[in-house]
Parts: C-alpha cells; structure tokens; sequence
C-alpha cells in the first residue's frame, strides 16, 4: 500500500487550516482577558456580583465565584462557536465528518457541560485553598487533580466514552482470539475486546486500550475493523499494549502532574506578588483574579505543552517498538500506519517546528523510517532465524523485511 498523493495534498491543507483556527482560538482568548483586565471589568463584575457574597468559610465566596467564572468561559464560548461551526463544515468538506448539524451541536453541548462542572469544581477548589492554605494551595491543588487523572483513567471507559459513542463486544472469532492471545503475552488483563461505533461521526479510524486496573479493555473503531486486515490491527494493538507494558499512563499522569505542579508553583508566586506586592486586587480569593489566573494558565501553558508533546513522542516511539518487537510483522506495520494516514488525512511529514510544538506523535515518516531501520537490524543479525521471527500467535505472518510504504498510526 502506498502514501495517497492526492490525499496527502488534502491533509496538508487541512492541517494548515486547523492550525490556523486553533492560533485564532487562542488569540481571542488571550486579547478577550487583555481587554478585561485593561478595561477594569473584572474588578466592575466583581461589585456587581456582591450580592452572592455568601462566605461558608471566611474569604470563599463560592456562589460569586461561580457566576464569575460561567460568565467568562459562557462567554468566550458564544463568542468562539462561530469558529467551531466552522470546524464542523470544514470537517465534513474534508470527508472526515458524517455527523448532522443537530448531532454535531448535542455532543458539543455535552462536551460543554462536561468541561464546565469540572472546571466550576477546580476553580472552587483553588478558591477556597487560597483561603485556607495561602502559601500552600497549589501543592494541595496538585495532588488533588493527580487523584483525579488516576479516577479518571479508571472511570473514562465507563462514564464518559459512553456519552458520545457506542460500545459493543466484539464478536468471537479470529481477531478476538489473537488480540487475547496478544494480551495474555503483555502479561495483562482486559474486560474484552469492544466495537466503538465511530461510523455514526466520523469516518476516520482509532484502536485503543482504554482504561485502568478492573475497566481496561482493547477498542477498535468500526471504521477500522472493516477496512484492516487481523494482522494490521494485531500490530496497532500491540503498540496499545506496549503503553501498558511500559507503564506509559503512569509515566504521562505523573509528569504531567510535575509540570502542573511547577505551573501552579509559579502561579501561586506571580499571583502573591500581584496581590501583596502591587495591590492589584483586594485579597488573595478577590474572585476578580480569575480573569489573571486564566491569563497565567494559558501563559505558562504554552511553556509547558512542547514539553509534554515532546515526551509523549519519545513514548509513542518505544510503543511502536514494542509493537514489531512483539509481533514481529514489518510489513503489516506499515501498512496499517499508510491506511491510519489515508483515512484519517494525517500529514505525513509535518514541518520540524510544527513536530516540535504541536504533534504528540511522531510524524508517519519517522514511524515508517523506524519500521525499516527495525527490519535492517534484524537482517543483518544471523542469529536470528526466520522461525523466530514469526509471531507466536499467529500463521499468517509475512517476512520481516519489507519494502512497502506506508504511515502513520493515529492511535493513542
């Protein structure tokens, strides 16, 4: 199988057009909290909010805080959904999307209400810590959102997918025999293998193993079962439980919560300084720091997301050796990285900068050049027989070395 030229034009503009709405997302947010600081409104909404001044503990004011906080991100959300719409159209133009505008605005709806309440309960939390623990809240509020990864994790497969698509067991058979097969290699344990009717939205495809502890469980998009050979989606498996194998959830919550802690960190100094030092605002918990606090959080946001990417790459790298390690099966490899790269209109070799910045993945190109290089290491090793390199669960592997093409693979 081969890269699809024409495709990859398509991918190229639509990466480009995407960037561009994510940057103008992002400017208006940082120009809208500008403005309001500039202008003085956000200390003008907190006399106007006075009335909900209602304290459970001295300096809370949680009912203030919440009006405060809904009417800002409310806000930002009606001025911004014209660009979401635009997303929506631009996805379906490209032949990504098959939803309907009403579906498409009831799965941003619950979207919406999702983020809210939890981003309601992390602000009231970071409140009424600056209360009570001032000089220590971002330590505490680090901890606290750790936890809540960790339930997350668990609780994601059972709580929240299910919100927005349909899980069905896959049925027995071939495939569900060799990816239990391939699990009980890892040394793991899953609930089973389900369907996730991404077909009803989208038209991409995605694989992944979903969950923590007693709700793990292996995930294939609909998209993707009638389009990929077993052998294919035994190696985008594989690289799924090379994560697993790895520790690589562990690795990406606690060194996120790490650079959460250090954002906070650096918050709790600017916002003392703000307050204690140049008498910006009335007190620690003046709710009119939320309009700063944001602008703070985005700010060192754009620090730390590089960062991240960067070690989520190295991550996807090591799972993708696992994968043709385990499977020993080059070709399929490449081959379901060419079709993830087609269907999903992934650009197959993004510029070094946008890579750097942007992409938690490595580029196809890179996935595909560690294919080979993995293939040019075991031919040139003789110890290794031909027997050996064929996978222990399956009769239908072909010969390691490969000179197919292919891309990359749009899986977590």
């Amino acid at each position: 199988m081969e890269i699809d030229a024409e495709r990859q034009q398509k991918a190229r503009e639509y990466a480009r057009i995407r960037r561009r709405l994510s940057f103008i997302n992002l400017a208006i947010g940082g120009i809208g909290i500008f403005f309001v600081l500039w202008s003085g409104m956000d200390t003008w909404l907190r006399d106007q909010l006075q009335p909900l001044g209602w304290q459970p503990i001295p300096g809370w004011f949680p009912w203030q805080i919440l009006v405060y906080f809904l009417i800002l991100i409310l806000g930002y959300q009606v001025i911004t959904t014209p660009l979401a719409y635009y997303g929506f159209v631009l996805s379906r133009r490209y032949g990504l999307s098959v939803m309907s505008l009403r579906s498409w605005l009831f799965d941003l709806l619950k979207g919406l209400v999702l983020s809210l309440i939890v981003e309601a309960l992390v602000i009231e939390l970071i409140y009424v810590l600056l209360a009570t623990q001032p000089q220590t809240w971002w330590l505490w509020v680090a901890l606290v959102l750790l936890f809540f990864q960790v339930l997350m994790a668990n609780l994601a497969p059972v709580l929240i997918f299910p919100l927005f698509y349909k899980f069905t067991p896959l049925p027995e058979g071939e495939l569900t025999r060799r990816l239990l097969a391939l699990v009980d290699r890892a040394h793991t344990r899953v609930r089973g293998v389900f369907t996730m009717q991404m077909s009803s939205k989208t038209t991409a495809a995605n694989a992944a193993l979903m969950g923590l502890g007693n709700t793990r469980r292996i995930v294939l998009g609909d998209t993707m079962l009638d389009r990929y050979t077993n052998d294919e989606i035994e190696t985008v498996l594989a690289h799924e439980l090379g994560h697993h194998v790895h520790h690589d959830l562990w690795k990406l919550i606690i060194s996120q919560s790490l650079l959460t802690l250090g954002v906070l960190y650096l918050m709790n100094v600017v916002l003392h300084w703000a307050v204690e030092t140049q008498q910006f605002y009335l007190r620690l918990t003046d709710v009119a720091t939320l309009p700063f606090l944001l602008l703070l959080t985005a700010a060192f946001g754009l620090i730390v997301v590089p960062i991240s990417n960067g070690l989520s790459r190295a991550i996807e790298d090591q799972a993708d050796e696992y994968a043709l390690q385990t499977t020993r099966m080059v070709e399929p490899f490449k081959s379901a990285m060419t079709r993830l790269a087609n269907q999903n209109l992934a650009d197959v070799e993004p510029s070094p900068l946008v890579e750097f910045l942007l992409h938690s993945h490595p580029s196809i190109r890179k996935r595909l050049q560690h294919a080979d290089d993995f293939a040019a290491r075991y031919a040139l090793n003789t110890s290794i027989s031909a027997a050996s390199l064929a996978p222990a669960s399956s009769t239908e592997s072909p010969g390691i070395v490969s000179n197919g093409s292919s891309t990359p693979d749009a899986t977590h």
